[in-house]
């Protein structure tokens, strides 16, 4: 893997130039093979607007599934693998693509953070998920750059690397550390989604944060970094594997539009359970 210095040290603009993001793919095998799952098409779609930038993921895509595609690469038998599948897959990139077995679901958001990752932020991730018959039954969480693994498996526990994590053990809500995602530009909850930050804000002494990756957020709570999630009209791949995370670090995780988790937009929070409570009763 190239190192942290060499990954985002490019021409200044902010950006990691692409000589050193094919480089750096090439020699990490968990992004390069979630990265097959791009389209340029989609890609394109998806980040409409955000600026000149945009142009850089397609051509990325183009060289990633051209080296996939190569008999000589590792990861060539993992894409392989993937492609003849019977599972169904749902991913940012691609929407739900039905297998020949409904009941179980790979879950994937190739990059987690992507405005981030765009301007040279170090702060984003690879989630995948493990869906059957409704339920998470695992997760994991890639922070590329920290090398972060963030794991789960249903009855097993939930890792950091070969640690163990648990949630935090704060219980004063006034001065617990949450994080959140802000409203995107169309959302007709835009003004709503605004005040009610501006009220948990004041009540928890302004410790609310917004780091701009759903998947890196709730898996800190899990890990104890932070002691509280919400997130309005999130994604389910954002936080797919973030709720096995949360649920076997010992914390509470729950959708507030029906008590269920989709496909669809979903309102959720995932606390440490000692200030679900409290910020559940603001939410």
């Amino acid at each position: 893997m190239a190192s942290e210095s060499t990954t985002f040290n490019n021409s200044g603009d902010g950006l990691m130039d692409y000589a050193t993001f094919t480089e750096y793919s090439q020699s990490t095998p968990v992004p390069v093979y979630v990265s097959a799952l791009l389209t340029d098409k989609n890609v394109e779609a998806s980040l409409s607007g955000v600026g000149d930038n945009v142009a850089i993921l397609p051509k990325m895509n183009t060289t990633l599934l051209d080296s996939l595609s190569r008999s000589d690469n590792p990861n060539y038998h993992r894409f392989k693998e993937l492609e003849k599948s019977e599972y169904s897959i749902l991913s940012e990139e691609t929407g739900l693509i039905e297998g020949k077995n409904k009941d179980k679901k790979w879950i994937i958001d190739p990059i987690d953070g992507t405005f981030n990752f765009l301007n040279g932020l170090p702060h984003f991730a690879i989630s995948i998920a493990y869906e059957d018959k409704s339920e998470i039954i695992s997760g994991i969480i890639f922070d590329p750059i920290k090398n972060e693994m963030f794991f789960a498996e249903k009855g097993n526990g939930a890792y950091l690397n070969n640690s163990r994590i648990r949630v935090s053990n704060k219980s004063d809500f006034k001065n617990s550390c949450l994080v959140t995602g802000g409203p995107k530009i169309n959302s007709k909850k835009r003004e709503f989604i605004f005040k009610e930050y501006q009220k948990i804000s004041t009540d928890v002494n302004s410790h609310v944060r917004k780091s701009g990756s759903a998947a890196l957020d709730i898996a800190y709570v899990a890990s104890g970094r932070y002691d509280g999630y919400w997130h309005r009209e999130i994604n389910y791949w954002d936080i797919a594997a973030g709720i096995i995370l949360v649920k076997e670090s010992g914390g509470f995780v729950e959708s507030l539009n029906s008590g269920s988790f989709s496909e669809k937009k979903i309102d959720i929070i995932a606390t440490n359970s000692k200030i679900h409570k409290e910020l559940k009763n603001l939410l």
